[in-house]
């Protein structure tokens, strides 16, 4: 049986980070086209409505540039159009120059949303769709909010919209429609042509040349992957079609297989360049600081392969049942150089500008010396600027863990 050329696991954290732009200190302006060149990097931002800090997109950009602030995004999607919003396996801010990729997106989801919203929402959004259209053209971008006057506006959860919100969020998906920009975080639709810049909207990829490049760009910023989480990256192919890709790669010598050791010890398959090893000897070793992630960090969203790498546990307690029970709290796990070193409990008090941390959880043989507590409290300082909060407040107990 023929044996696979190995990442060790410290090679493979270190390559991963290195391509997730968490292997260098968080320098830059973090604002106009440094801003737009790191959202392009990253390929794509989650957005996340949930503020117990600060929203994810908020926190993604942070950690990575210690100078970006929350007004900088908006510039960059509503007024310079370099990023656009719509789904990747979430809603997302995605860099612009990879809209005419979406087409194919947004055609594959008419029929799937067409079917399964209709079992799912109130009957009569489609035939509500003309009218939509009709008055955003005549009168202009809006909101749920200025559609379906005469609709039964429900308090019976997400799910259950009023035929005319779910109408433009199906125009939203389908292509007719775009996110125009953000008041707080409602979204505001215009007519794709009005917010869409002409060489992207005009652009036309076929189906293959898609695919092509949706495998290419999540390997680009993966570093090494299955077929699988090429598929997952983007959501912009199937499986099959991402297996297949990999196949005729390997097949003509563009692509190698490898085993990428996990941090338990566990070998498993992945695909990558044939420089991968040259790559991951080269990659930069993370600089100790620690720097506080979102849940939704592009490190972190696949959590089998977190987990795989760095024996962190978090896909499973993505918060503990005591926070989700009483708090509604996310647990935010911390990184120090290329190790995830614990998880902690907080939460913004905006009335008081205080963050107030309740909890921390170290991880397995990680110890809490001087050196490592000061450099947490710097990074909950910087956290805490993020989210407008002017000082930080700890549960009594801080001090002895």
């Amino acid at each position: 049986m023929t044996t696979l050329p190995r990442l060790t696991n410290a090679q493979a954290r270190r390559l991963f980070l290195h391509h997730h732009l968490l292997a260098t200190r968080p320098t830059g302006l973090g604002k106009g086209d440094d801003l737009a060149a790191l959202i392009h990097n990253l390929g794509f931002v989650q957005l996340d409505s949930i503020n117990t800090v600060a929203r994810a997109h908020h926190m993604i950009l942070h950690v990575r540039r210690q100078s970006y602030r929350a007004p900088a995004l908006d510039r960059v999607t509503s007024q310079t159009r370099q990023g656009f919003e719509h789904w990747t396996h979430d809603a997302s801010i995605i860099s612009m120059p990879f809209f005419p990729h979406w087409r194919h997106k947004m055609a594959r989801e008419e029929a799937r949303i067409r079917k399964q919203w209709s079992a799912w929402r109130r009957d009569g959004f489609l035939e509500k769709t003309e009218e939509v259209l009709r008055q955003i053209a005549d009168q202009g971008a809006c909101c749920s909010a200025d559609v379906g006057a005469d609709e039964k506006r429900s308090s019976g959860g997400w799910w259950d919209w009023h035929p005319s919100k779910t109408a433009l969020e199906y125009l939203w998906r389908t292509g007719a429609l775009s996110v125009c920009h953000r008041r707080g975080f409602r979204k505001y639709y215009d007519l794709t042509e009005n917010v869409i810049p002409p060489e992207y909207l005009n652009a036309r990829t076929y189906l293959e040349e898609t695919v092509d490049w949706a495998c290419n760009a999540a390997l680009d910023r993966l570093g090494f992957a299955t077929s699988g989480e090429l598929a997952n990256f983007w959501d912009l192919t199937t499986k099959e079609e991402a297996k297949t890709w990999c196949a005729r790669g390997v097949a003509d010598q563009s692509l190698i297989e490898i085993e990428v050791e996990g941090a338990d010890g566990r070998l498993r398959k992945h695909i990558a360049r044939p420089d991968v090893f040259e790559r991951a000897t080269t990659a930069p070793e993370p600089p100790g600081m620690i720097r506080i992630l979102s849940p939704f960090d592009p490190a972190l969203r696949d959590r089998k392969r977190a987990e795989l790498l760095f024996g962190f546990h978090y896909r499973i307690e993505i918060f503990t049942p005591e926070a989700k029970r009483q708090y509604g709290y996310y647990v935010f796990p911390v990184l120090e150089g290329a190790k995830l070193i614990c998880r902690i409990d907080m939460k913004c008090d905006r009335k008081s500008e205080k963050l107030n941390v309740r909890a921390f959880w170290p991880e397995r043989g990680v110890r809490m010396g001087p050196g490592r507590r000061k450099r947490l409290h710097a990074a909950l300082e910087r956290t805490a600027r993020l989210a407008g909060s002017q000082n930080l407040s700890f549960a009594p107990d801080w001090q002895r863990l």
